[in-house]
C-alpha cells in the first residue's frame, strides 16, 4: 500500500441534502458489491488505505480536496451499513460529539460481539493520534468500523486552526496487530496530509520501542515529587548547565514547553504510580495523561536514559459526478441517479443468480 501526500484543507458546513442522500446510496451499492465478491475484512482493508478512501469521496461527488471527505463517507457508510446488517458491517462515532459517544453506541449495538476490545480499541486509538503523535491536529473525528469476524478499522481526523488543513489518520487490524502486535511502534496504514510538519513529537516511530521501555522503567522506579522536582530544575535552567562537575545538556528540540501547569502534572504523576505499568499503552489510557504530561515525562527520560524520543512526522506525502463546490463541475444529478440505478439492478440481479452481469461489470475495470 502506497502512502502519499493529499491537501486536506478544512472546509466547513454540512453536505448539503441532496448530496448526501445520493452519497448514501452509492457508496452502499459499491460497499456491498465489495462485501458480496470479496468479504467484508477487504472492504475495510481497501477504506484503511487513505488513497483508496479519497477515491470514494471523489467519486460520491465529494470536493476531492476537502477535509469533509471524511466526516461524509465515515457517516454515509456508517448509516448505510447499520440499517443492513445482513452485511456483517457496523460504524461507530463520528464528529465532534459523536466520536465522544463511540463507546455507548458499540455498547447499544446487538450484533457486535466483544464490544469491550472494540471499545479499547476505540480509546487507544483516539489517545495516540491526540497526544502520541503532537503534530499540531487536535482529533475532532472519530470513526471505527468493525466486522462480524472481529476485524477493524480506525479513521479519524485532526484539525489545525493554525495553517487550516487537516489531517487523517487510518488504522487496519492486519497492519496493526499482525506487523508489530503493540499498536504502539508504526500502527498506521496511512496518514494523509497537506504538508509534513516540522515540529512533531512521534512516541510511536519505530526508532521509539527503546524510549518506550525507558519510560516504563523509570516510572516504575520513581517517586512522583522527586519526578517533579527534577522537572522544575531543568526547566529553570539553561540549555547548558554544570552542577558537582557533572554537564546536563538539555535536549533542543522544539516540543519541549516551559509553562507546565505543576500541580495538574503532580497530579497525574500520583495517577501514574497508582497504576500498574506494563506498556506504553498503559501510560497512554492512563485518565488525565495528555500532551503536555508526555512531553514532561519526554524531557525526563531523554536526560535519564540519552534515549531521544522521535521528531519525525509520520504523514506520507475524481472526477465521476462533479464536486458539491463546482470542482471540477457541478454536480450531474441526472447521471449520478442513472449510475446508482444501473449499480443497484446489477447488484440485486447477482443475488438471485444473475451471475453474467457482474461478470460484466468486472470486465468494465479493465477497459479503464
Amino acid at each position: 500500500m502506497e502512502r502519499n501526500i493529499i491537501d486536506l484543507p478544512l472546509h466547513y458546513g454540512n453536505a448539503p441534502k441532496y448530496l448526501f442522500e445520493r452519497q448514501k446510496k452509492i457508496l452502499f451499492e459499491i460497499g456491498r458489491l465489495i462485501i458480496m465478491e470479496y468479504g467484508t475484512e477487504e472492504f475495510l482493508f481497501r477504506l484503511s488505505d487513505p488513497i483508496y478512501f479519497q477515491a470514494l469521496g471523489c467519486i460520491s461527488g465529494f470536493d476531492w480536496h476537502s477535509s469533509g471527505v471524511t466526516t461524509t463517507v465515515c457517516y454515509a457508510l456508517k448509516e448505510v451499513f447499520n440499517n443492513n446488517p445482513e452485511y456483517g458491517l457496523f460504524g461507530f462515532g463520528g464528529k465532534g460529539k459523536n466520536g465522544i459517544e463511540t463507546p455507548k453506541e458499540i455498547e447499544m449495538n446487538p450484533y457486535v460481539e466483544d464490544k469491550e476490545k472494540f471499545i479499547y480499541i476505540s480509546k487507544l486509538t483516539a489517545k495516540i493520534d491526540n497526544n502520541c503523535i503532537q503534530d499540531g491536529y487536535i482529533l475532532y473525528h472519530h470513526t471505527i468500523f468493525v466486522d462480524k469476524k472481529g476485524n477493524w478499522i480506525v479513521i479519524q481526523q485532526g484539525m489545525n486552526s493554525s495553517n487550516k488543513y487537516a489531517r487523517r489518520y487510518h488504522w487496519f487490524n492486519r497492519t496493526t496487530i499482525a506487523e508489530n502486535n503493540k499498536f504502539i511502534i508504526k500502527p498506521h496504514t496511512g496518514i494523509i496530509s497537506s504538508t509534513k510538519e516540522k515540529r512533531v513529537l512521534n512516541l510511536i516511530d519505530e526508532k521509539c520501542e527503546k524510549f518506550q521501555e525507558n519510560l516504563i522503567d523509570y516510572l516504575s522506579l520513581s517517586k512522583p515529587d522527586n519526578i517533579l522536582k527534577e522537572i522544575k530544575f531543568i526547566l529553570e535552567k539553561s540549555n547548558s548547565i554544570f552542577e558537582a562537575g557533572k554537564k546536563f545538556v538539555l535536549p533542543g528540540h522544539h516540543y519541549v514547553e516551559i509553562n507546565f501547569d505543576m500541580k495538574k502534572l503532580h497530579k497525574n504523576l500520583y495517577k501514574l504510580k497508582e497504576k500498574e505499568i506494563n506498556s506504553f499503552k498503559d501510560i497512554i489510557l492512563t485518565d488525565g495523561i495528555g500532551l503536555k504530561t508526555l512531553r514532561a515525562l519526554c524531557l525526563i527520560s531523554e536526560l535519564v536514559y540519552g534515549v531521544s524520543a522521535s521528531i519525525n512526522d509520520p504523514a506520507k506525502f475524481s472526477f465521476a459526478f462533479g464536486g458539491k463546490d463546482g470542482h471540477p463541475y457541478p454536480i450531474d444529478k441526472e447521471n449520478y441517479d442513472k449510475t446508482i440505478y444501473l449499480l443497484k439492478t446489477i447488484i440485486d440481479k447477482s443475488k438471485i443468480g444473475d451471475k453474467d452481469k457482474i461478470s460484466i461489470f468486472k470486465k468494465l475495470a479493465y477497459m479503464f
